[in-house]
């Protein structure tokens, strides 16, 4: 089975865990800022190691259907390695990403969707590997995920993302790279 399928089976089954769960967790009453950690793995070997912050639209959600969406920034730097001629090849990379949460029961279910897209670039060399070769050293970033808040105040949270990078086709090669994450945060 390979990662996309795996990673298709928990968002899905994630998913129905929370059209399932019944809301019984306190409330944010302010949603915060978040540091996190994050790492992730693509076909081939190829991983990032991510250290990020997450900064609130503290005005602004919009009802949608049960629940609520609100948006954050999503600022990050990462170090993405691979094989490449015989031994690892690292390459430092930074973004930012405006991303939209949906929360269910009015925005009080410990469980999230969300979704986002924004910029990054390869700090220091594009990214090349033995299997992949970016033409660009800037890049799109977007990815879909599913999380969980927990802990006292809902302050901790853990989410499993689909995170895909590629130049959208401004240059050729544009190889693109798929990584499945796990991110925790805490909200401070």
């Amino acid at each position: 089975m390979n990662k996309l399928h795996v990673t298709s089976y928990c968002a899905t089954s994630l998913f129905a865990a929370l059209l399932c769960t019944s809301v019984s967790a306190q409330p944010v009453q302010n949603w915060t800022p978040a540091m996190y950690l994050q790492y992730g793995t693509a076909e081939h070997g190829s991983d990032a190691a991510t250290l990020g912050v997450t900064i609130p639209w503290k005005n602004w959600n919009y009802a949608l259907g049960p629940g609520v969406v609100t948006g954050y920034w999503d600022v990050w730097g990462s170090r993405w390695s691979g094989d490449y001629q015989g031994s690892s090849r690292s390459n430092w990379v930074v973004g930012a990403k405006p991303t939209f949460r949906w929360r269910a029961a009015q925005g009080q279910s410990p469980w999230f969707l969300e979704a986002g897209i924004g910029v990054s670039y390869a700090t220091n060399r594009r990214y090349v590997t033995d299997h992949k070769d970016f033409s660009t050293r800037f890049n799109f970033g977007s990815h879909i995920g599913v999380g969980y808040l927990f802990g006292e105040q809902q302050k901790n949270e853990i989410s499993l993302r689909l995170e895909h990078y590629s130049n959208a086709g401004i240059k050729e090669p544009n190889p693109g790279e798929n990584f499945l994450q796990l991110r925790f945060a805490r909200h401070f």
